[in-house]
């Protein structure tokens, strides 16, 4: 996201590889009408950091309106393997950090879970020292942390990189220093890492070309709740004035945009009347544009919850990603899926992440009409799909497999759903309290031999 150091790349070819018997597909029958009422969960990426944040709290912290992912548990082990005290209650989780045992994070986690790296902020600023090795996450492009390390070497750190470690240390095992960091690009991950590092700073902090993310708001409301004394989040200029110490919380997340983007999208997809809550509406301002282009219908019945319901015809339309307040790349995927099925030509233009078109031979798979060309894909509307097996490469383009399998004539089975889990809670059982025709089918047991 922030330069091209460290590529995580998948091969397309790859993916539409043969079924893997050992792994656990979703069935889906489609063209079922949807109705119903969908509970959005609270957000994963603001959730995960979050988490992190509280490694900044020597005090009880307890957040709600957490989704149970699979990435929530890693987090979660990650935490519990530094000394913090971790429990969870349904979506409520008690976290406390007064011990915190080491301040090296394990590679076996860190490198499954992106969002972990997330910790060398607070650990560096409780601890003075912290060593964490460079993430892993969804394959889908360079997203190096060169901006996480300038930022922290202005603060006063020394940084190094050895063996695939990040190493960071304050000399003295001392305070981080309050700096003016300019981000040469908004990455979320930078603007977050930096923003806790700076929460107990010796000094102001401005952080210019900030993240305006919602998921940043959130955190710093969270560093707020306990404390801290930040401004400007959700503008392009942070400040933060560190304190010496932060208080014990009880904190909500915020609904999960990305989830009410894609259930918009089903209801869009399916020509169905689906109603969602809770939502923030201003947080997906972008895609409610697109499908409003579209000609789908959207209307607000509550401050927190939206309608999403057919239009009487569908038109092709363009995207482009870009950072918040722009369109999200993390929803890319499942319009494209919407669009293979709108009358017409669109043209999508994928500009944050350079391996993010990995669902496009899936989709075309399935009967679509996409075509790729660099960081660019132009989709041909096609009056229906067909079933068809299918792979997920990540997060977001599982999703959309499952989206364009809801519309397509026939059954369609998709693979990948170690991704889908990471990201949706629930995903299958709420789609199918709206009226889908999806089971998610395990592999069979294998039976030990004498």
């Amino acid at each position: 996201m922030e330069g091209r150091p460290i590529t995580l790349a998948l091969s397309s070819s790859k993916l539409s590889s043969a079924s893997d018997p050992n792994q656990p597909v979703l069935q889906v029958s489609g063209r079922a009408q949807l109705q119903g009422q969908v509970k959005i969960s609270g957000a994963k990426n603001a959730a995960l950091v979050i988490l992190a944040g509280a490694l900044l709290c020597p005090s009880d912290c307890r957040i709600r309106n957490v989704p149970s992912l699979v990435d929530v548990a890693r987090m979660g082990q990650l935490l519990s393997s530094v000394g913090v005290k971790f429990e969870q209650q349904g979506d409520v989780i008690d976290i406390n950090a007064a011990h915190i045992s080491t301040s090296q994070a394990p590679y076996e986690l860190v490198s499954q879970l992106r969002a972990s790296f997330f910790v060398i902020g607070p650990l560096l600023a409780r601890l003075g020292v912290a060593k964490v090795p460079l993430p892993g996450g969804c394959a889908i492009g360079a997203r190096p942390v060169n901006l996480h390390v300038q930022g922290l070497r202005a603060m006063g750190a020394d940084v190094h990189i050895e063996h695939g470690v990040v190493h960071a240390a304050v000399p003295g095992k001392g305070r981080l220093k309050g700096a003016k960091i300019y981000l040469d690009y908004p990455s979320v991950g930078a603007t977050e890492t930096l923003m806790m590092a700076a929460t107990l700073a010796d000094g102001e902090t401005i952080i210019e070309n900030a993240a305006q993310e919602p998921e940043v708001v959130d955190l710093a409301n969270f560093c707020r709740a306990m404390g801290a004394n930040i401004s400007g989040a959700g503008s392009k200029t942070l400040v933060i004035s560190g304190v010496p110490r932060l208080h014990d919380v009880d904190y909500t997340i915020i609904p999960d945009r990305i989830e009410a983007g894609t259930f918009l999208i089903a209801g869009a997809i399916t020509r169905s009347s689906i109603l969602l809550s809770p939502v923030i509406p201003d947080h997906i301002t972008a895609a409610i544009s697109k499908l409003r282009k579209i000609g789908v219908q959207i209307t607000c019945e509550a401050p927190n919850s939206i309608r999403v319901s057919p239009g009487e015809q569908h038109l092709a339309t363009d995207i482009e990603t870009l950072p918040y307040p722009g369109f999200p790349t993390d929803l890319q995927a499942p319009f494209m899926a919407l669009l293979t099925l709108c009358e017409g030509n669109s043209l999508i233009t994928e500009t944050v992440f350079e391996n993010r078109l990995h669902h496009v031979p899936e989709l075309n798979r399935m009967g679509a009409d996409v075509r790729v060309k660099g960081n660019t894909a132009i989709v041909r509307g096609v009056p229906m799909l067909s079933g068809a097996p299918v792979i997920g490469s990540d997060l977001r383009a599982s999703a959309a497999l499952v989206l364009a399998a809801l519309a397509a004539e026939g059954t369609s089975t998709i693979q990948g759903l170690q991704h889908l889990d990471r990201g949706y809670e629930k995903f299958e059982e709420k789609l199918k309290k709206l009226g889908a025709n999806i089971v998610r089918i395990e592999p069979p047991v294998k039976q030990k031999q004498d």
